[in-house]
């Protein structure tokens, strides 16, 4: 029986005990089916093509044996075979193939195989998800067949396509718009129409990126409040009548308290999710608008969706039959990312320490292609055990992606390689340079770009930052698709120039005894590097 078929008979504590009962799990229970899983997949992908590709001909039988013999991966280890789709190597047979962004400026795309049993998996943990993202407290939640869903999704071949199609294998809620039709829209048509519709018969749910979410949101409140036409009677006359109700008291209510429109004034959210990264500087924006906190969740292209929080809203928790978990301490990370040649320790979910930031290393199961691989993001252990959802396995914060990726909203991964690719493509006369990531007043992420320029050409041309930073946008753009989405889809312009007085990176050097990271340098790093620019500014 599906969920659907199950809500009919009211079983609602089988329900509960199908889809959330790994919050139950005790630490020995979790790992145990970690365990498990993870013997099974040893031999799928010892014995595969793939496997034998990186293990060169060694055979591991157990656990302790895969994690010395197998060596930590990343995507390059496995684009061989997978972007040219061979199944015959692989460890189970795929179904489907999802796609996403590799890196701008270098390689285009990413695709990743998924099996019948990692489908299996996904339409579960996803039913998971939707049931957590109404309850109140352990046990209790609010979903129906007859539940209307925002679409603010990418389509398929996007990891995010796949979530329609996984939960209306489970229960028929309706999709606003419709799934087929949808995916032949803009993301600006894709809003009216699903807002029009969710007009006429009600919402109540609502899942995307944070940052998209965001953007859909103040388009409903600008819909509504009269900015793209407002609401035709034409339109209205269409709509049951608790929405036109409803509709005429949130109008009243924002009259009388001298407000905007918000979401939340007309439509009464069960169930509220999001997912990507940056997600912590959109929450509270996004419970404002609609009334509710939204639950987040981690997906992803290579794992599917890997953890999700509960009603407590206080971290993620890893479901324990879609990969199997290692995680790198940052301190090791990044003596790694210093000496390649150092093969950083991994510790295991039993193993972690709350405060602690690691970075995620997993193997999918059930017959996946990708074994020790770094995904590039990175988590921070939260706690142990919660006595306010009762659970006793470790939960997760997301932090952001590893320091030498930029990550912009969930859109856009800008690498070194990509920055390299951009200054060389615009041949601007960059002659030192170093990238972060940090925020503006409203809590936005944006890519702040400090820079040095030949002198000659500091004498010779008219070159401001401004001018500076729209040549840089332009090759940006040019080089990756995302980021020009996030100023199409999020009004977002994700750059800004700082130019260096010439001999900033030398004086540092000079003064410190070491280069600095061109991305993302420590916060101490960064504050030394200012420091020696305002030196540099005072003497000159």
């Amino acid at each position: 029986m599906n969920l659907e078929e199950k809500l009919k008979k009211q079983q609602y504590k089988e329900i509960w005990q199908q889809y959330c009962g790994f919050l139950d799990l005790s630490m020995d229970g979790y790992m145990k089916i970690q365990r498990r899983l993870m013997e099974e997949q040893i031999r799928l992908w010892s014995n595969c093509g793939l496997g034998q590709s990186i293990l060169k001909g060694k055979h591991p039988t157990n656990l302790d044996e895969f994690r010395k013999m197998v060596p930590l991966t990343t995507y390059e280890d496995y684009a061989d075979v997978l972007l040219t789709k061979q199944p015959d190597m692989l460890p189970g047979n795929p179904v489907i193939w999802i796609q996403t962004t590799w890196e701008g400026g270098k390689h285009p795309i990413k695709v990743a195989p998924y099996t019948r049993s990692m489908l299996d998996t996904y339409r579960n943990n996803v039913t998971a998800c939707l049931i957590l993202s109404t309850s109140k407290e352990k046990g209790s939640f609010d979903v129906a067949a007859t539940d209307k869903f925002l679409y603010a999704l990418a389509p398929l071949p996007f990891a995010t396509g796949l979530f329609p199609l996984a939960l209306g294998e489970e229960i028929g809620i309706e999709f606003l718009p419709a799934v087929d039709e949808a995916v032949n829209m803009s993301f600006s048509e894709r809003n009216k129409l699903g807002f029009k519709m969710a007009m006429q018969k009600d919402l109540g749910f609502f899942f995307g990126l944070g940052s998209v979410a965001y953007a859909v949101s103040l388009s409903l409140s600008s819909l509504t409040s009269g900015g793209g036409g407002g609401i035709k009677l034409s339109s209205l006359m269409k709509c049951k009548p608790h929405m036109i109700l409803r509709m005429i008291q949130a109008k009243h209510r924002c009259k009388k308290e001298n407000r905007p429109f918000l979401p939340k004034d007309l439509f009464h959210l069960k169930g509220f999710m999001v997912a990507g990264t940056d997600n912590l500087y959109y929450k509270d924006d996004l419970e404002e608008l609609w009334g509710i906190r939204p639950m987040e969740l981690f997906a992803g292209t290579e794992p599917s969706i890997m953890g999700t929080e509960t009603w407590t809203r206080k971290g993620m928790y890893f479901f324990p039959d879609t990969a199997f978990y290692e995680f790198i301490t940052e301190k090791d990370m990044m003596r790694n990312y210093d000496d390649p040649s150092y093969i950083p320790p991994t510790y295991l979910m039993d193993e972690v320490r709350p405060g602690e930031k690691y970075e995620l290393v997993f193997t999918i199961l059930k017959g996946g292609a990708f074994a020790r691989y770094r995904c590039g993001d990175m988590y921070r252990c939260v706690g142990l055990e919660d006595r306010e959802d009762e659970t006793r396995i470790p939960r997760f914060e997301y932090v952001d992606r590893v320091p030498w990726i930029i990550d912009i909203a969930g859109f856009t991964r800008i690498s070194e390689n990509g920055i390299r690719s951009v200054i060389s493509l615009s041949k601007l006369p960059i002659t030192n340079w170093v990238a972060a990531k940090e925020y503006n007043e409203q809590n936005r992420p944006y890519l702040h770009m400090y820079v040095e320029l030949e002198q000659e050409a500091l004498l010779s041309n008219a070159m401001s930052a401004n001018i500076l930073k729209d040549l840089l946008s332009t090759y940006f753009k040019y080089i990756d698709q995302d980021y020009r989405d996030l100023k199409k889809i999020l009004g977002m312009d994700p750059l800004q120039v700082t130019i260096f007085t010439c001999g900033t990176f030398e004086a540092y050097e000079k003064k410190t005894g070491k280069k600095i990271h061109q991305m993302n340098p420590s916060h101490y790093d960064m504050k030394e590097l200012l420091d020696v620019q305002e030196y540099l500014n005072k003497v000159r």
